[in-house]
């Protein structure tokens, strides 16, 4: 399994997982006191319609609402450092170009599939919805070497970049794993940050592979964040977040 292997709709850009996790932070926007907002995902799930899948358990949208905000701020505080070339894997229907308040120099190099890319492209531009800062789309289909596609998209290996993977790591194979680790190490400059969602027992250990490596790092249990957020703390409780910096 590659990066970018995930299930979606055959030529449809509609990917089965980004729509769930899409359902799931409209759930959130909707709340009295949501942990964060988010105009433009409804847009992407109503352009969606034909695919939607069954809402997920509150305990599994609480998950994802937490994850959404633990990234938000680790992508707000990367752009304080003055860290502003953002790579974000599989990007799916992420719509943060769009929502957070990033600095004026950042761009923003979404790595996907290239059908799930075009899709949410053009229904938001449609919208009249337009990124709020730089925006390069990477498409990259399962097999592509996707870091030769973000070199001549315009990444700079030699910039520190903020990494975000979300969402991908449980599904990869060992192997997959350590091999998405070695390309974002090898392209990362000092002062580089990253953020991941992983498994506690993942194969590599994510932390100590990373700190072998000259980065710092940090993490909080998927069960910690969930009752920092009140939210649900059942699903997902062996899952951790993992963020730091490279030295």
């Amino acid at each position: 399994m590659t990066v970018l292997d995930s299930p979606g709709v055959p030529d449809s850009g509609c990917d089965a997982i980004a729509l769930a996790s899409a359902i799931a932070r409209v759930r959130e926007t909707a709340r009295k006191q949501p942990l964060f907002t988010d105009p433009y995902v409804q847009l992407l799930v109503d352009a969606s319609r034909s695919h939607e899948p069954d809402p997920a358990p509150l305990a599994v949208a609480d998950h994802i609402a937490a994850r959404t905000k633990w990234f938000d701020d680790f992508y707000l505080t990367s752009g304080s450092a003055g860290v502003v070339q953002v790579v974000i894997l599989q990007a799916g229907f992420d719509t943060r170009a769009w929502r957070l308040p990033w600095l004026s120099d950042t761009v923003i190099y979404e790595v996907d599939r290239p059908e799930v890319l075009a899709f949410k492209q053009e229904t938001l531009r449609q919208a009249g919805a337009a990124p709020s800062v730089g925006h390069v789309q990477v498409p990259a289909g399962p097999g592509d070497d996707w870091t030769r596609a973000l070199t001549a998209a315009g990444f700079a290996p030699d910039e520190p970049t903020a990494w975000g993977i979300e969402g991908l790591m449980p599904a990869l194979d060992p192997r997959a794993r350590e091999e998405l680790l070695e390309r974002i190490d090898l392209y990362s400059a000092r002062g580089s940050r990253i953020a991941i969602e992983t498994e506690a027992d993942s194969d590599p250990d994510v932390d100590c592979w990373l700190c072998a490596r000259h980065w710092e790092m940090g993490s909080v249990a998927s069960a910690d964040l969930l009752q920092r957020y009140h939210r649900h703390p059942t699903h997902a409780t062996s899952g951790i977040f993992v963020g730091g910096r490279k030295h």
